[in-house]
């Protein structure tokens, strides 16, 4: 599946993501202000399947019904406690594909909202 990482996002993440193939807003040489409904609609475009931010307005900002991208959204940007939730990230990662459009927050505990997957979670402090 193909993930973009939003330029928030810690690198060191890609390499848990296996069998993935991750680019980040860098690799896309897209600018690094690029604003969150750009972003999504060039992600959608270049065939990304995943959006991971640590942006945590990103869903109260855009409209994301109809989307087909799916959106995992961290708690936290901070590498440290990115990193001790790994796996729960790496599943959202990896569920993601299962919707047409999700959202998750990491860490999560999981509920169901209609067609979407919503993950939900107080922020994570670091």
């Amino acid at each position: 599946m193909l993930v973009l990482f939003d330029k928030n996002v810690p690198e060191p993440l890609r390499k848990f993501l296996v069998g993935h193939d991750v680019k980040t807003v860098k690799d896309m040489g897209w600018p690094p202000r690029i604003e969150n409904g750009n972003l999504i609609k060039a992600s959608e475009q270049a065939g990304f399947s995943v959006l991971v931010t640590a942006d945590q307005n990103i869903r109260y900002q855009q409209n994301l019904k109809g989307r087909k991208l799916a959106l995992v959204v961290l708690g936290s940007n901070i590498w440290n406690v990115v990193r001790a939730h790994v796996a729960p990230i790496a599943l959202a990662v990896n569920s993601s594909c299962l919707a047409v459009m999700s959202v998750s927050e990491c860490p999560f505990r999981q509920s169901f909202l209609g067609p979407a997957t919503l993950y939900e979670t107080p922020n994570i402090q670091g």
